[in-house]
């Protein structure tokens, strides 16, 4: 495929624009060449050619940490009071939802928000999978929709006691055995794996050994950290150590693992990320929505965590997550210099492609560059003040909309094209989504 008459956006490092540029990219879904203006590459027999018409190409979008068994929450009213902090709203919305799901449940939520990526062009998806009444297989039916799709994720199941002994061991059984499956190349690099776990407060010692001892050396945890100051009360009543201790004690930490959240993280713990080079996803639009208050994400960044951006479950716009970290954080110190764009892009960017390479095997993405995948957008901005390399992160910020994403393209293929998605049947998919949630919310209803 040749994509020509192109803004290009590289996300190099430094960052460059070409203007009126052009893209090659191979057979293999890679980019082959970039070529700057002036120079047109010639067409192969029968190759596909794109033209941009001016329209912004830069590459897509990537979440940190997400929840697909959270999409059919949208709407759906809680009984009784409404919950007036986070432990209720666990209680009352997300351990009863969770139990309400069943394969067609787990995957048409996937499928929803599948649809809802290609739609934002965000391409990537490192997802957090819950579902106690249908465990066993549940991760083979997000991948089946992820390779439909022709969107890349992580996947893994939310390991907890919670909900018993058994269903503790089958979490176990559900993560070893779709580890070992991502990793006998059946998805090439469409699917990643790791470990998941739900949170401290949740997890006794007992159950955190066995999940060390179970998963495979090369592969990471995916775990809720600190995200309510009740997980560093419990984990302090447990044994005296506060969540990331915890965590560190149990051998969890490490470079291929993400700690989501992290509210009510202090300094040593935050100092103890940064040793063990373990990832942090921010998630600012659910810090607010579920009223937990917002991580010293400055201050992690400065003392050298890895920083992400994720969505926790909420739309697939990645650019509505930039602006919920960069107005959220000046607001809660009441000082405008707070989280500068630059720090986001280093987040949402920088550091979510990095996060990308390490687990999925060393895949190049979210830049435009040789050898790199062809996972890339074009975007129908027109901005009418002067976007330089210099204010790109604030023009995103106070100029990019949802719907200005025209085309989506992953490893080469594309996924929608002028606006209409060509890769699944949008309305089908919708419809029977729609039919499942019925049965999904009387479920969730009939267990109060």
């Amino acid at each position: 495929m040749i994509i020509k008459n192109a803004k290009i956006i590289t996300f190099e490092e430094p960052n460059r624009i070409i203007t009126g540029g052009s893209l090659k990219i191979n057979s293999s879904g890679k980019i082959e060449k970039i070529y700057p203006s002036g120079e047109n590459p010639v067409p192969d027999n029968g190759e596909e050619v794109l033209d941009a018409n001016g329209q912004y190409l830069m590459p897509a979008g990537i979440c940190a940490h997400t929840h697909f068994y959270g999409a059919y929450s949208r709407g759906m009213y809680i009984p009784g009071e409404a919950p007036d902090a986070f432990p209720a709203i666990l209680e009352k919305l997300w351990w009863k939802l969770d139990k309400a799901l069943d394969a067609d449940a787990n995957y048409y939520s996937a499928m929803v928000c599948l649809l809802n990526a290609i739609r934002n062009g965000t391409t990537t998806l490192i997802d957090h999978h819950a579902s106690p009444n249908a465990i066993p297989g549940s991760l083979d039916i997000l991948a089946k929709a992820v390779m439909q799709s022709g969107i890349r994720a992580s996947l893994c199941y939310e390991l907890t006691d919670r909900d018993g002994q058994e269903r503790s061991d089958q979490g176990i059984e559900e993560n070893v055995r779709f580890i070992r499956e991502a990793q006998s190349g059946k998805f090439g690099q469409q699917i990643s794996a790791l470990f998941g776990l739900h949170a401290s407060l949740t997890l006794s010692d007992e159950t955190l050994q066995k999940a060390k001892n179970a998963c495979p050396q090369v592969v990471g945890f995916h775990i809720h950290a600190a995200e309510h100051i009740v997980d560093e009360y419990d984990s302090v009543r447990k044994g005296g150590l506060r969540v990331v201790e915890r965590l560190d004690q149990f051998g969890i930490l490490g470079p291929k693992t993400i700690v989501a959240h992290g509210v009510h993280i202090d300094a040593h713990e935050i100092s103890l990320l940064a040793r063990r080079e373990t990832w942090l996803s921010h998630q600012p639009r659910s810090n607010m929505n579920n009223a937990v208050g917002l991580p010293e994400i400055e201050s992690m960044l400065n003392m050298g965590v890895k920083v992400c951006l994720g969505n926790d479950g909420f739309s697939n716009s990645m650019w509505e997550e930039w602006k919920a970290a960069y107005l959220s954080h000046k607001l809660l110190h009441r000082d405008p210099r707070r989280m500068p764009a630059d720090k986001i892009y280093q987040m949402a960017v920088i550091n979510n492609r990095n996060l990308v390479k390490t687990i999925f095997g060393g895949l190049e993405t979210g830049i435009i560059k040789n050898g790199a995948a062809a996972d890339i957008i074009l975007v129908d901005y027109k901005p009418y003040t002067d976007l330089t390399i210099e204010n790109f992160p604030w023009q995103l910020i106070f100029g990019f909309e949802d719907g200005m994403v025209t085309t989506t393209i992953v490893n080469g293929k594309m996924l929608m094209k002028d606006r209409r998605i060509t890769i699944l049947d949008e309305d089908a998919v919708i419809r029977e989504a729609g039919k499942i949630s019925a049965a999904v919310w009387k479920r969730y209803h009939d267990s109060f």
